[in-house]
């Protein structure tokens, strides 16, 4: 038996076989024993081609997603990592790592305080002997440590926005998609956790803080952690394997558009021979002609990025085609989406209605779809409008996205001059 497992098919066909077992309902520990006692280690690209291939055969995404973090704790530890892969300061996996050193510090530090209340199940302390104001300080440093935790939304954007398209370019599809829905379930159990701590008086009772915390915070921290050992047993060795120097000097280049997680990288790292992209070069002379005028390239650009809304454009093969770079994005953009499928650019749970508006404006059912969201204290406006041609071709679809928490606020009129803030109306001194 030992002989055909140095076989990669028959290491793969026995690794398919125990994670199907997993989704037929059989023990997670159990099936971690027999993985252990079959394969000593298992190379981390056939993880990921097991997981593309029952995808392909006809496991829904959503089953392995929901399975996903039973496969990470059985095969924890039973990844075999590549050697070779040490990557120099600064490039984007060591700022990755970088990052979630950081965030493992925070998870951590939230670990010691569930212990000191009771609600970690190891080690709990007294907690129902503390003062109040004890536990008012205990209930401050969850809801710091939380706020601190939330900042993985940029570790994930960058994820999405730059890791996966080059990855998907190379047919690697199932694990990027699978990822991009953990993301989410991570980023909502996060929002649940502030709501559950926040919601709790300025001193709870012990029993209070307790609850949430088991609750409501443990499982969004227990998350965010398994999905730190999935990039780091996963993700990054498939990455490095996959992509070659110049893609990795595009997706660090593009790095700051989207800013970094609790962590700021002070290495800057630059392949041998390689500068720094210029920004696109455009003809002097040459000149956009349209039926109300003509604009040169460099006037057509900075009137795009002087409006107050970020435009998106997503031509008739529903691949991205331009983004508007406005001072302040509403959403990350970066150029790596450009030329991919839009239905990549959103997380799994609203590729359905992408789909719909997609298909609604190509038939002509609809030519716009809008949709309005509050952002914190910000009133967000999206909307998609059909592009079509004097003959009614479908030439595509424009997103556009403004913030109208402003204008939401204006009253009144303003007849004169002023460069005040929205409604002052006081004349110029």
């Amino acid at each position: 038996m030992s002989e055909l497992l140095e076989n990669a098919e028959k290491r793969k066909e026995v690794l398919k076989h125990l994670i199907l077992q997993l989704h037929r309902g059989e023990a997670p520990e159990q099936v971690r024993k027999r993985l252990i006692s079959v394969l000593d280690r298992i190379p981390y690209r056939e993880v990921v081609e097991v997981e593309q291939e029952l995808m392909s055969e006809g496991v829904p995404q959503e089953e392995i997603q929901r399975l996903c973090d039973i496969h990470a704790r059985v095969l924890h530890g039973q990844i075999e990592e590549p050697e070779g892969q040490e990557v120099p300061a600064g490039h984007p996996v060591d700022t990755f790592r970088g990052e979630n050193a950081a965030l493992r510090v925070t998870i951590n530090e939230l670990r010691r305080t569930f212990q000191a209340i009771g609600a970690s199940g190891v080690q709990e302390g007294d907690a129902g002997s503390q003062p109040a104001e004890d536990l008012a300080t205990l209930r401050e440093q969850i809801h710091g440590g939380l706020q601190k935790l939330s900042d993985v939304g940029k570790h994930y954007s960058r994820k999405e926005n730059l890791l996966f398209p080059y990855l998907e370019r190379y047919g690697i599809t199932g694990p990027p998609k699978v990822m991009w829905g953990k993301h989410d379930e991570v980023r909502d159990l996060l929002k649940t956790a502030v709501r559950a701590i926040t919601s709790l008086p300025a001193s709870p009772q012990v029993s209070e803080l307790r609850e949430a915390v088991k609750r409501s915070i443990i499982p969004a921290v227990d998350m965010l952690d398994e999905m730190i050992t999935k990039e780091e047993e996963i993700l990054f060795p498939m990455a490095l394997d996959t992509l070659n120097e110049h893609e990795w000097w595009e997706i660090y280049q593009q790095t700051p558009e989207i800013g970094y997680c609790l962590y700021d990288p002070q290495d800057e790292w630059k392949p041998e021979g390689k500068e720094a992209a210029p920004a696109a070069a455009v003809s002097a002379g040459s000149e956009v002609r349209l039926p109300s005028g003509a604009l040169r390239p460099e006037e057509l650009r900075a009137i795009l990025e002087t409006l107050p809304v970020d435009l998106t454009f997503v031509d008739a093969e529903d691949k991205v085609r331009y983004f508007s770079q406005t001072k302040e994005r509403v959403f990350d953009r970066t150029r790596a989406i450009l030329g991919r499928d839009v239905r990549m650019c959103h997380p799994p749970s609203s590729v359905h209605v992408v789909e719909q508006i997609l298909d609604d404006f190509r038939n002509g059912r609809q030519d716009r779809a809008p949709f309005w969201i509050q952002m914190g204290d910000r009133f967000i406006l999206i909307q998609y409008f059909a592009v079509r041609s004097e003959e009614g071709e479908y030439l595509g679809t424009v997103e556009v996205t403004q913030d109208l928490t402003e204008a939401r606020s204006l009253e009144g009129e303003q007849r004169i001059l002023s460069y005040g803030e929205p409604g002052n109306d006081r004349t110029p001194d």
